[in-house]
């Protein structure tokens, strides 16, 4: 349920129905604007007597039973946008944010080159990967806390806040000291176990879409991390997996607009695992500014054939540019801004 507490509650009032609330079996998170308090209840508890308890309160406005199954996510919960702040980047806001950068991180030339130019072109954060899912055992896998170390560095030198992936609950607080943003990849979206430790941080976390997701899935995993504390969360459409097989997976651009209907949350497109080919995803990245997106993650290298993981679906430096340029473009048709 949603309880608004009246305009200008004391302290004192909003601790008495956290109080109340919680003599229930819920569990509170509140949200604080300038005039007036918002406090969500979830949980499993005495639903009609606490409904009734509260309801009773003189310093209560109203109280609405949240009918979806993610509570904190929903947009009942919170009727505006949420803007998450990353280093010095604002993700949900009015800008676009494109956040690019290599599949992984391979050393302190590449990492600073790509940073560099990247920079230049215009791209507000820097990716990389120092721990790398991959399908088979025997692929690289990663840097580890060496490749950390070379990503924060790099972005702390251009003025770019870093987003790399954490896969495992023990990796979360070495992952935590380094990045600015913790990605969530595809292969955990549900890995309940990780999504509770990283909402328990209180760092961004980008939660990727996983390949046979519906977009409930998604948004219930986000409702974990937001249940543990954490309401800094961007989601990200990456494409599922179908019975397509000229790109690698199938993006789903509705999701964008389909998740702004559901939630509060802002979200972002990656069309490079989308569709696994550079000749696809400018027009992508161009249909996600169409579509309403926050932003675009794509990936880039300097020398694709090189690369040591998913160097086919990376964009080369010109032709990156080339996609900020028609996103610029179309973006003030729209009249909106990139970041």
């Amino acid at each position: 349920m949603i309880i608004s507490m009246k305009l200008h509650a004391t302290r004192e009032e909003i601790d008495e129905v956290t109080a109340i609330v919680k003599h229930f079996g819920y569990k509170v998170h509140s949200i604080e604007g300038e005039e007036r308090v918002v406090i969500g209840v979830v949980g499993v508890g005495d639903v009609t007597p606490c409904l009734e308890s509260v309801e009773s309160l003189p310093q209560v406005d109203s109280v609405v039973r949240i009918s979806a199954p993610y509570k904190f996510v929903s947009k009942e919960f919170r009727k505006g946008k949420t803007r998450i702040r990353v280093n010095g980047i604002e993700i949900g806001g009015e800008e676009f944010v494109v956040i690019a950068g290599p599949c992984s991180v391979e050393s302190e030339e590449q990492i600073v080159g790509l940073a560099r130019k990247l920079k230049a072109m215009g791209a507000s954060g820097l990716r990389g990967g120092a721990f790398k899912p991959r399908t088979s055992p025997y692929s690289f896998q990663g840097m580890g806390t060496d490749g950390l170390k070379l990503l924060k560095a790099a972005g702390e030198h251009f003025g770019m806040p870093v987003v790399t992936e954490v896969m495992d609950p023990r990796q979360v607080e070495l992952v935590d000291r380094y990045a600015d943003m913790l990605q969530v990849g595809a292969r955990n979206m549900q890995n309940f176990d990780l999504l509770r430790e990283v909402g328990q941080t209180r760092k961004p976390v980008l939660l990727k879409r996983g390949m046979s997701a519906t977009v409930k899935d998604l948004l219930m995993s986000a409702e974990y991390i937001l249940n543990e504390g954490n309401a800094q969360v961007v989601l990200c459409e990456r494409g599922v997996r179908t019975f397509e097989d000229s790109t690698r997976n199938m993006l789903d651009m509705s999701a964008v607009p389909n998740v702004k209907g559901q939630s509060h949350l802002p979200i972002i497109v990656d069309p490079s695992h989308a569709t696994g080919r550079p000749d696809l995803i400018p027009a992508m990245a161009r249909a996600a500014v169409a579509a309403g997106a926050d932003g675009v993650h794509i990936e880039v290298h300097s020398c694709p054939e090189r690369a040591l993981s998913d160097g086919p679906q990376a964009l080369l430096p010109p032709q990156f540019a080339a996609v900020m340029r028609d996103m610029r473009r179309l973006a003030e048709g729209l009249g909106e801004t990139i970041a």
